[in-house]
């Protein structure tokens, strides 16, 4: 079993939870069937001449040879590298294990179905959801006494215990399958996917607009509209593997999740992708170039459009 660990990369406390469940799973599975992205490309000493890009095809040819994902979670704010290599996963037939802390849920109206994530796509796409919400029990009254910091310390570590063990069970409960892409080959008549940002004060009107303006017909999301959003979210899913483009604005302080899914999701099943982003915001690292978005996402992504005029120019090609 080839097991990739897929964690938000870019703070100590995330690496280090993200070797804590690789270790354990490297007890069962053996430690070269698991592969951990900054430990196993030496991230941190790589030396490339395009890093960011050179970092993207070693974690992409580890997504080509999957037998199961397993993908840490935290908050309402979801790193977007880790939900785009979710999308890879998904859309290549491979399981995805979801592993959450998180005591919050969802959901998109007030009264609407609770959900585990913000994005119902990203509840939508999990084969199983590992979700331990409560602190470990208080500790015993210890001598010298304990500090109540360092007791609370201990019951965060006691429930992030549970969590990696119960998630090591759920990996090895998976059965044994042959992993089935959703992957299919567009005509030249099949739509372009539209994805809008939520943070984006200007929708998605432009965008469909300039579709329908060069010709094209298009598909909108169905998951913040449907009675069932993860029901929605599996019909968008199907819907841009099977599209000929992908036009995702990506704007906002990160790509929104479900937007970073579905550009994984594309990748993986070879649909063009264009991301819209008019007012970049770019990241730097010790000797990578500057990169306007994720690195998974920036180069999962054919092309990236600033204004309307290029995205009447990708749209015509």
């Amino acid at each position: 079993m080839s097991v990739y660990v897929a964690h938000r990369l870019f703070a100590a406390h995330d690496r280090a939870l993200a070797a804590d469940l690789a270790e354990r799973l490297a007890a069962k599975v053996g430690p070269g069937r698991v592969f951990l992205p900054f430990c196993d490309t030496d991230e941190e000493d790589l030396i490339a001449d395009v890093k960011g890009r050179r970092l993207f095809e070693l974690d992409r040819e580890r997504l080509g040879r999957l037998d199961a994902m397993v993908a840490i979670l935290h908050g309402p704010s979801l790193d977007d590298g880790v939900c785009m290599e979710m999308g890879y996963a998904a859309a290549s037939g491979v399981p995805v294990i979801v592993l959450t802390t998180d005591f919050q849920t969802y959901s998109l109206t007030e009264a609407g179905p609770r959900l585990e994530f913000p994005d119902p796509l990203v509840q939508a796409v999990a084969t199983r959801i590992v979700r331990v919400t409560k602190l470990g029990p208080p500790t015993l009254p210890s001598t010298p006494p304990q500090s109540r910091f360092s007791g609370f310390q201990t019951r965060n570590v006691a429930q992030m215990n549970t969590a990696l063990d119960a998630t090591v069970d759920a990996l090895l409960d998976l059965p044994e399958q042959t992993p089935r892409p959703l992957r299919s080959t567009a005509d030249p008549g099949t739509p372009v996917y539209v994805e809008a940002s939520p943070y984006a004060a200007w929708g998605r009107d432009h965008l469909v607009k300039a579709c329908t303006d060069a010709g094209h017909t298009i598909v909108l999301p169905q998951r913040f509209t449907a009675p069932d959003p993860v029901a929605g979210a599996l019909a968008d899913l199907t819907a841009v593997c099977s599209a000929a483009r992908l036009l995702a604005d990506v704007s906002g302080p990160e790509t929104p999740p479900g937007t970073a899914l579905l550009i994984g999701a594309a990748a993986a099943s070879g649909v063009r992708i264009a991301a819209f982003q008019p007012r970049p915001t770019f990241t730097h690292a010790q000797g990578r170039e500057p990169n306007w978005r994720n690195l998974m996402v920036q180069y999962a992504t054919d092309a990236h459009l600033a204004n309307g005029d290029a995205v009447r120019s990708w749209l015509a090609a």
